[in-house]
C-alpha cells in the first residue's frame, strides 16, 4: 500500500492525515492566510518526519481549500467582466425581483461581483428551442474586448441567453475574446452551468471566472511545491459534491470547490453512520472558525443543486450570491474555536460570526489576540490541556484567556468562570437553533437522531448540544479532530454533468434523449477516467421534473438504462411517487414535464459493515482529575482524566471525565457514560 495524504485548509488550521500500510497519522499547523501553500507545505514536512515516511512513497494527496469560498466572501478575486446578450447585463441586478426581508425597509442586496461598468451586452439572440434569432455580432466582441483590454481584466464570464441548448455563440465569443485578450481567464455559461433559469446561470458563472485565477495559479503552484518536495503522486481536490476530481478540473470549474471541506467531513459522518447502524444522524463539525451541520437519512446525504455565497444576512435564503453547483446540504454558522464573543448594542452577549482566524487568533494562543472566543471560554472552564491543545503544538495560557473575558464579566457582574459559561451556553444554543431550523425546513426532527461530532472543537461541545437537541447518543470518531482530512480519503473520484432539456411526457423523445445521456456520460468518464484508470464505475441518473405550469421542479430518480417505449409512462410513476413522498399526494390528471437531466458517475466506494460489538473490559484508572465548570448546571465537577490511546474497544467511562488526544477532548458530562466501540469510536450515551 502506497502511503496516502490529505489536506485540509481551513479558516484557522490546516490539518494533515497521512495514512500507511501500519496506520494514520495527523497534525494541525495553523493556516497561513497569507500565503496557504506554505502552512500545506509546513504539515507535510511535518507528517512525513513524525511517520518516517519518505515523499516518494506518497502516492496520493487529496486537498480540501476554502479559499475560493474566502476569495467570493471577502470579495478579493479577480477582475472580472461580464459579456452577455445586449439589454441583459441588469439580470444580475434583478435577481430574482424580490425582497428576501421584506418588512426590513434598511435591507440591502449583496454588491454584485461584477459592477454595472464592467458588464457589456452584444448583440445576438437564441430562442428557447435553440434557433438562432439573430447572429452573434463578432465585431462587437471584439470591441468590448478593446474595452476589457484597456480596463486590464482578468477574467471574463461570457453569458448568453439561451445558451444551454445551443452553445455556438457562446463558444465562437470565447475563440475572438481569447485571441483579442491572451492570458486573461474566461469562463462560458455553456461549460459551466448548462442549465435553465438566467440569473443563476449568470451568477454561478460569474463566480467561477472570479475565483479561476488566484485557485489555478495556486493549485499549480501547490502541485509544483508537493513535486520539488518528492511526492510523485496525484493531486486530486475534493469537491462540494462529496467527490474528488483532478487538478485541471478544479482549475477549469473552481466553483465546484466552494464546500470542499464541509463535504469531506459528510463523508466520514456517512462512513461512521454505517459502521454504527445508524438510520438516521446529524453530522456536527465544528472547527476555528465555522460549525456545520448535516443529516444523514437511511446511509444517504442530502444534496442540492444550489447553494448561497457571501450571504448579507447570515441565515437568511435569498441573502447571498446563488451557485449552481452539485453540494451536499448542509448549514453553516459562525461558531467555531475563534468565534468572538461580544455585548450588543442592548448588553447582550452574542458569540460569532467573526472569528479570530490564525493571526492573532483566540487570547489564550498568546500570539496578541485580546477579543474573547470560544476556544479561551473552553479553556477557562478547564476543558483544555494547556500543553496538549493542536497536538502540542500551541501552549494555551489561561491568564490571557481570562483577561481577554474579563469587560464582559464585568458586565455581566461575574467573574471569568462565569463569563466563559455564559459564551459556552450562547454558541452552543446558537448551533442547537440551526440544527432545529435546518431540520424542520427539511421536514425533519432531531430527537431520535444519533450525533456525530467531529472537528477540533466539537467533542467539547456535543455532549451539550445534543441534550438541548433531545438526543441520547453521540459518537466521536477516531482522529476526530481532523475528521474532514479523513473523509478526503473515503471519497469517491466523481463527476456530475447537467443539461437542460424541456421534455413533455406526452411528446417524449427517446432517441433524443438517449444520445444526450450518451453524451453526458462521455463528457463525465474524460474527466473521471484520468484519475481512476481501471475501477469501476457507478452512475447515478435523475431529472428534474414537475406537473406543467408549476414553477420549480423536484429530483426524480431514473434507471442506468437506455429509454425505450415505455419510458414515458416509467418517468410519469417514479415521478407522482416522489412527488407524493414529498407532499403527501399526487394531482391527478395534469401533464408531466421534466427539465433538467443529470448523470453522475463515481468510482465504486462501498460503505463499511456495522461493526461488532465489543466485550466489556475493565477501563484503566484515570491519569489525573481536573476541575471543570459545567455551563449547565454552573456546578465545579472533578473529571477524570483519560488518554484517548489507553482505551480500549469495550472500555466505559462515566461522566464527568475529559478524553484527551491530540487533535481534541471529548467532555464527558455528568450523567453520560462514555463507551469505546468495537472500532475505537467513542459512544456517548445519556442516562438522564
Amino acid at each position: 500500500m502506497q502511503a496516502r495524504l490529505a489536506v485540509d485548509i481551513g479558516g484557522t488550521f490546516t490539518d494533515v492525515v497521512l495514512e500507511t500500510a501500519t496506520g494514520a497519522h495527523a497534525v494541525k499547523v495553523l493556516t497561513t492566510t497569507d500565503a496557504p501553500a506554505r502552512g500545506v507545505l509546513d504539515g507535510v514536512r511535518t507528517i512525513l518526519a513524525e511517520a518516517k515516511c519518505k515523499a516518494a512513497d506518497v502516492g496520493l494527496v487529496v486537498h480540501g481549500t476554502t479559499l475560493a469560498t474566502n476569495a467570493l466572501i471577502e470579495r478579493k478575486g479577480a477582475l472580472t467582466a461580464l459579456v452577455t446578450t445586449a439589454g441583459f447585463r441588469d439580470s444580475l441586478e434583478i435577481a430574482w425581483e424580490h425582497r428576501f426581508e421584506q418588512y426590513d425597509i434598511y435591507m440591502e442586496r449583496p454588491a454584485p461581483l461584477v459592477p454595472r461598468d464592467l458588464r457589456f451586452g452584444v448583440p445576438e439572440r437564441v430562442a428557447a428551442d435553440g434557433a438562432v434569432l439573430m447572429a452573434l455580432d463578432e465585431a462587437a466582441v471584439r470591441t468590448v474586448a478593446a474595452e476589457l483590454r484597456t480596463r486590464r481584466v482578468e477574467a471574463v464570464a461570457v453569458c448568453f441567453l439561451h445558451s444551454f441548448t445551443n452553445e455556438a455563440h457562446e463558444r465562437r465569443a470565447s475563440e475572438i475574446l481569447a485571441e483579442e485578450l491572451p492570458g486573461v481567464a474566461i469562463s462560458l455559461s455553456c461549460e459551466v452551468c448548462p442549465e435553465i433559469r438566467e440569473y443563476e446561470r449568470t451568477s454561478t458563472t460569474i463566480a467561477n471566472a472570479y475565483v479561476l485565477p488566484r485557485m489555478a495559479g495556486y493549485l499549480g503552484a501547490l502541485e509544483s511545491d508537493l513535486g520539488k518536495e518528492g511526492i510523485a503522486g496525484p493531486l486530486l481536490l475534493m469537491m462540494s459534491s462529496g467527490g474528488i476530481t483532478t487538478v485541471d478540473t478544479a482549475r477549469r470549474y473552481p466553483v465546484r470547490l466552494v464546500e470542499s471541506g464541509p463535504a469531506g467531513g459528510a463523508i466520514l459522518a456517512l462512513t461512521v453512520a454505517a459502521e454504527n447502524a445508524l438510520a438516521k444522524a446529524v453530522a456536527f463539525d465544528m472547527g476555528g472558525t465555522t460549525a456545520k451541520l448535516t443529516l444523514l437519512e437511511d446511509l444517504c446525504l442530502q444534496r442540492s443543486r444550489q447553494f448561497e455565497v457571501a450571504r448579507a444576512y447570515r441565515f437568511v435564503q435569498g441573502s447571498g450570491l446563488p451557485v449552481r453547483i452539485p453540494v451536499i446540504e448542509l448549514v453553516e454558522i459562525g461558531a467555531g474555536g475563534g468565534s468572538i464573543a461580544r455585548l450588543d448594542a442592548l448588553g447582550r452577549l452574542q458569540v460569532g460570526p467573526e472569528s479570530a482566524g490564525s493571526m492573532p487568533g483566540p487570547a489564550s494562543y498568546g500570539r496578541g489576540g485580546t477579543s474573547p472566543t470560544v476556544t479561551d471560554a473552553d479553556t477557562v472552564l478547564g476543558r483544555l490541556d494547556p500543553t496538549r491543545f493542536a497536538g502540542g503544538a500551541i501552549a494555551l495560557h489561561r491568564d490571557k484567556a481570562a483577561a481577554a473575558l474579563k469587560p464582559i464579566a464585568e458586565h455581566l457582574r461575574t467573574d471569568a468562570e462565569g463569563a466563559a459559561a455564559g459564551v459556552a451556553e450562547i454558541v452552543d444554543e446558537t448551533m442547537a437553533s440551526a440544527a432545529r431550523v435546518h431540520a424542520v425546513e427539511n421536514g425533519k426532527d432531531t430527537a431520535d437522531r444519533t450525533l456525530i461530532a467531529f472537528g477540533g472543537a466539537a467533542p467539547l461541545h456535543a455532549a451539550r448540544l445534543a441534550r438541548k437537541l433531545g438526543m441520547k447518543r453521540v459518537v466521536v470518531p477516531v482522529g476526530a479532530g481532523v475528521g474532514s482530512a479523513f473523509g478526503f480519503l473515503r471519497a469517491p473520484i466523481a463527476y456530475e454533468v447537467v443539461r437542460t432539456r424541456h421534455v413533455r411526457l406526452d411528446l417524449f423523445d427517446a432517441r433524443m434523449l438517449n444520445e444526450l445521456f450518451a453524451t453526458m456520460r462521455a463528457e463525465a468518464e474524460q474527466v473521471v477516467r484520468p484519475a481512476a484508470p481501471g475501477e469501476t464505475l457507478v452512475e447515478t441518473r435523475q431529472a428534474f421534473m414537475r406537473y406543467r405550469g408549476q414553477g420549480h421542479e423536484i429530483a426524480v430518480a431514473l434507471p442506468n438504462l437506455p429509454f425505450g417505449a415505455e419510458a414515458a409512462r416509467e418517468l410519469h410513476r417514479r415521478f407522482e411517487a416522489t412527488y407524493e413522498s414529498v407532499f403527501g399526494r399526487a394531482i391527478p390528471r395534469l401533464e408531466v414535464e421534466a427539465l433538467t437531466w443529470t448523470l453522475s458517475i463515481a468510482t465504486d466506494r462501498p460503505l463499511p459493515s456495522p461493526a461488532a460489538s465489543a466485550k466489556a473490559v475493565q477501563a484503566p484508572a484515570p491519569s489525573g482529575r481536573r476541575d471543570v465548570l459545567d455551563p449547565a448546571s454552573g456546578r465545579h465537577d472533578s473529571a477524570a482524566l483519560y488518554e484517548r490511546g489507553a482505551l480500549r474497544p469495550g472500555m466505559a467511562v462515566d461522566g464527568p471525565a475529559l478524553i484527551v488526544e491530540d487533535g481534541t477532548t471529548t467532555v464527558v458530562p455528568l450523567g453520560f457514560t462514555a463507551r469505546i466501540n468495537g472500532v475505537g469510536q467513542i459512544v456517548l450515551e445519556d442516562a438522564t
